[in-house]
């Protein structure tokens, strides 16, 4: 079995949660921001749709207010430098959505190989 990484959020999130792996995806988002001295705490109840926008806000607010944590951020959680700079950052708001993603594409490639590879 081969690692696929989802092309959007909404496919991301709904694979994990097709897989089980939905509340172990959000234990490695809040593990992962704890680790960076970024405390989230997701609830094990939240939606998908709810996580998508919460974490979409903190990304947010960590570009505008708190950039050297942020990038702190992406190196605790290993998101690919090269993808980052890919981006287009002329607008916060989509950056923001941008990164969200791409941090949620780190963490659910860990949870994938951590459940298929015991």
């Amino acid at each position: 079995m081969s690692f696929i990484a989802p092309i959007s959020t909404d496919l991301l999130l709904s694979e994990a949660e097709s897989q089980d792996l939905y509340l172990k995806l959000i234990e490695q988002l809040n593990k992962d921001f704890n680790l960076a001295n970024e405390g989230v705490d997701f609830p094990k109840s939240i939606s998908p749709d709810e996580l998508k926008i919460q974490l979409h806000e903190k990304i947010y607010r960590l570009i505008q207010y708190k950039f050297a944590e942020y990038l702190n951020l992406l190196y605790v959680i290993d998101v690919s430098e090269e993808e980052v700079k890919k981006l287009d950052g002329s607008d916060l708001v989509v950056l923001a959505e941008d990164v969200a993603f791409l941090i949620l594409k780190r963490e659910w490639q860990k949870v994938w190989f951590r459940n298929n590879f015991k």
